[in-house]
């Protein structure tokens, strides 16, 4: 689902030279991304969210993704991205944290010691679980009144049945 709520299907490009033997690629890549700041330090103030989500989606479009919803609060992101075919989740991850965190420093020069976390969470979902994680990702601020981002996250890992060792977890 594309920001106007149309569903996202990709077709790659057919190979050249295969004679059309071979049937073209067709994709629906949804990804829930979550992480957080270094140390889960409060950077992401309601001016900087403001500022910052519509960058992140622009990463994610240059790199041939949709960005279908962004939220977060003061300590953390969450996205629901549709990646291509070509780019692995975590290369996906590394080119939104890194562009992100180069464009907060020079942008707000005031958020010098700002940084992301060095890992995140990924999630995969089917289309029909879209309404729901979106909902889920736009009420961030009020969810999190109720829960810390540490719980939420554990419980995440829970729920997608990914195991952990919590000494590991924090970084």
């Amino acid at each position: 689902m594309n920001n106007q709520g149309e569903i996202i299907f990709r077709r790659a490009a057919s190979t050249p030279g295969n004679g059309g033997l071979v049937a073209d690629t067709y994709t629906n890549l949804l990804i829930h991304l979550v992480f957080s700041c270094k140390d889960r330090e409060p950077w992401l103030k309601p001016a900087i969210r403001e500022r910052l989500f519509p960058y992140m989606g622009g990463i994610v479009r240059d790199n041939g993704g949709v960005l279908l919803c962004v939220g977060g609060t003061a300590d953390h992101v969450h996205m629901l991205v549709s990646i291509p075919p070509d780019l692995s989740v975590s290369r996906m991850a590394q080119l939104i944290k890194g562009a992100s965190s180069r464009w907060t420093h020079e942008t707000f020069p005031e958020m010098r010691g700002f940084a992301w976390q060095k890992g995140y969470g990924a999630f995969s979902l089917g289309v029909s679980q879209i309404a729901a994680t979106r909902a889920y990702i736009e009420g961030q601020l009020e969810h999190h009144r109720a829960v810390s981002f540490q719980a939420e996250y554990l419980a995440f890992l829970r729920k997608n049945a990914i195991p952990y060792d919590e000494r590991y977890v924090w970084g």
